[in-house]
């Protein structure tokens, strides 16, 4: 199977079966991305629990690569510690950039096939709209969630 069609089916998948997006009643952090130039809208729910993603989902609206993006993240970084998710998404933002190697590539399991993406510069905002609102959620710019909250 050429590289091409991998690619469009695993997008196709997540952006259809989505197994992350959905709420998640106890997460203790939240945070909304936007991309403006688009339109895609993304609210991300994390439960870390002692430095380790517990569970994750995300709820909103955007195109397919948002979606599938946002998807694949969330595979990847639950059961994670918090210094592990962001390693990863420096991973994914140098991957966008063209500047990593094929060992960290595989690191990033099925959001690898991102890494076109950077030929399509409409579409990077779209790949990483919530690899970035992860990486200011777990960088202190989301408000905790209390009991009160929720």
């Amino acid at each position: 199977m050429n590289e091409k069609t991998f690619y469009n089916e695993i997008l196709t998948d997540h952006n259809l079966h989505p197994g992350n997006k959905h709420d998640i009643p106890d997460a203790n952090l939240v945070l909304e991305g936007v991309n403006p130039s688009c339109g895609d809208d993304i609210i991300l729910k994390l439960k870390v629990v002692d430095g380790v993603i517990q569970d994750g989902g995300f709820t909103g609206d955007g195109c397919a690569v948002s979606q599938a993006s946002a998807d694949m993240m969330l595979d990847l970084v639950i059961g994670k510690t918090e210094a592990e998710a962001k390693r990863l998404a420096d991973i994914f933002f140098r991957m966008i950039k063209g500047n990593i190697t094929e060992e960290e590539r595989e690191e990033l399991e099925e959001a690898g096939i991102l890494k076109d993406i950077a030929h399509m510069p409409a579409r990077v905002k779209c790949a990483v709209l919530g690899w970035h609102t992860m990486e200011e959620m777990l960088n202190g710019n989301a408000e905790p969630v209390t009991t009160e909250d929720k």
